[in-house]
C-alpha cells in the first residue's frame, strides 16, 4: 500500500511539473498565434513556479514574446515586456543558452536564425532613436547588435556599418572612447575610406585631446595620398587651436594645390583680420568674393577689414600734430571706410536680418553722413535687437 502511495505521489509531482511547463508551451504557440497578452499571463505563471522558473524553454519563450511585442502594431502589447523589449528578449535568450547544458536552445537560435532577426530590429530601433536623438538607447541598441553578430550564435556575415552606427550614437552621447574605438574599428576594417578616421579627429577634439587630434590627421596623408582634403581639416584644426602659422603653412600648399578654392583664401583672410593684417586682409577677402561672390562671409569679412582698417588710421591721425597733415590722415581714412559700404550692403543683402552687417552698415552711414539711410538700418536694428 504505502508503495502505491509513494508512486501516486511522484505522479502528482510529475504532472505538476508538466502542468506548469506545459503553460510555456502554450506561450509558444499563443505567440505564434499572435496573441501576446495570454502568452504573457502564461509566462508569468511559469517564471514564479519552482518546476519551471528556471527551465531553459521559458527564457527562450520569454525572448521571443519580448521580440514579438517590438515586432506587433498592438499598442496595448508594448507594454508587456517593458521600456526595452529587444534587450530583454537577448537577456532571455542568453539565459536560455545558459541554463541548456545540452545546447538545445542554442541550435534552435542558429537554425532558425533568431539571432540575425533580433540583430535587424535592433538596427531597426536604433535608427529611430537616433532619429529622435535618444543617442544613448540608440548606442545601446547598436552595441547589442554588435555582441549578437560577433557571437557564434549568429548565421551570416558581419555587417561593418553597424561600427560606424554605434560610432556616430556615441559621439553623439558624448562617449568619445567609445566613438573612438568603434570607428576605430571601421577603419582597421577599411569601411568608408577615410570617413572614420575624421570621426576619430572629430572625437579626439570633443574630449579636448588635440595632440591626438592632429597625430590622427597627420597620419593620413600615407594612408591616402593625394586626398586634398587632408589639408583642409589640418588648416581647421590649427585655426580652432589659434595656430596661426601653422595653419598659414598648409594654406599655402593648399591653394597651390587648388588655386580657384575660395574658401583657402576666406581662411586666410580671416587669420589676417583676427591678427589686425587688414592689407593682407583685404587681398586674401578680395580674392575669396573674386571667386564665390554670392558668399555672405566674404563679403561681411571684406567690409570689417576696410573698417577696422580705417578705424586704425583715424586713431592715428589723432597723433598728428600738423593741421593740414590731420586733414590729409583724415581723409585718406575716409577713402578707406567708404570702400568698406559695398560689401558691408552685399552682406545685407546676402542676409537681410543679420545684426552684423546691419551694425557695420549703421555706422557706415553714420560717418559717412548718409541720413535716411541711417534711419532706416537704425529704426531695423533697434526692431531685431529689442525682440
Amino acid at each position: 500500500m504505502k508503495k502505491y502511495l509513494l508512486l501516486i505521489a511522484v505522479l502528482v509531482v510529475s504532472l505538476g511539473a508538466y502542468a506548469q511547463k506545459g503553460k510555456v508551451t502554450s506561450a509558444l504557440t499563443m505567440i505564434e498565434q499572435g496573441n501576446l497578452d495570454k502568452a504573457k499571463e502564461a509566462l508569468d505563471q511559469a517564471m514564479i513556479d519552482e518546476k519551471s522558473k528556471d527551465w531553459f524553454n521559458t527564457y527562450f519563450a520569454k525572448g521571443k514574446l519580448c521580440q514579438a511585442v517590438f515586432k506587433s502594431d498592438n499598442q496595448s502589447f508594448k507594454t508587456l515586456c517593458g521600456t526595452d523589449p529587444l534587450g530583454d528578449a537577448y537577456a532571455a535568450y542568453e539565459n536560455a543558452m545558459e541554463l541548456d547544458p545540452k545546447g538545445t536552445v542554442k541550435k534552435r537560435i542558429i537554425a532558425n536564425m533568431i539571432y540575425n532577426s533580433l540583430a535587424l530590429d535592433l538596427y531597426s530601433q536604433g535608427g529611430t532613436q537616433f532619429e529622435a536623438k535618444d543617442f544613448d538607447g540608440a548606442l545601446k541598441s547598436f552595441e547589442t547588435q554588435i555582441k549578437i553578430t560577433e557571437s557564434d550564435n549568429f548565421a551570416g556575415a558581419i555587417d561593418t556599418g553597424m561600427y560606424y552606427n554605434a560610432g556616430l550614437a556615441a559621439v553623439n552621447s558624448k562617449k568619445f572612447d567609445k566613438a573612438i574605438s568603434y570607428f576605430n574599428k571601421c577603419a582597421e576594417m577599411q569601411y568608408m575610406g577615410i570617413t572614420p578616421y575624421y570621426q576619430m579627429y572629430e572625437s579626439y577634439l570633443g574630449m579636448g585631446d588635440t595632440l591626438k587630434a592632429e597625430a590622427t590627421l597627420k597620419s593620413l596623408p600615407d594612408k591616402f595620398p593625394g586626398d586634398k582634403s587632408i589639408t583642409l581639416q589640418l588648416i581647421d584644426l590649427y585655426i580652432k587651436s589659434g595656430k596661426n602659422d601653422e595653419a598659414l603653412k598648409y594654406l599655402k600648399v593648399a591653394k597651390e594645390a587648388d588655386p580657384t578654392n575660395y574658401s583657402l583664401y576666406f581662411a586666410e583672410g580671416i587669420i589676417y583680420l583676427n591678427s589686425n593684417q587688414y592689407d593682407d586682409a583685404i587681398t586674401n577677402l578680395s580674392k575669396s568674393i573674386e571667386l564665390k561672390p554670392d558668399l555672405y562671409d566674404s563679403q561681411y569679412g571684406l567690409g570689417a577689414a576696410y573698417i577696422n582698417k580705417a578705424s586704425d588710421m583715424f586713431v592715428k591721425a589723432n597723433d598728428i600734430m600738423d593741421v593740414n597733415k590731420y586733414n590729409a590722415a583724415i581723409e585718406e581714412a575716409m577713402n578707406v571706410f567708404s570702400k568698406a559700404l559695398p560689401y558691408m550692403e552685399k552682406a545685407n543683402e546676402l542676409i537681410p536680418d543679420d545684426v552684423y552687417a546691419l551694425r557695420g552698415l549703421k555706422e557706415l552711414y553714420y560717418r559717412l553722413r548718409m541720413t535716411d539711410k541711417y534711419e532706416a538700418v537704425k529704426t531695423k536694428l533697434d526692431k531685431i535687437e529689442n525682440q
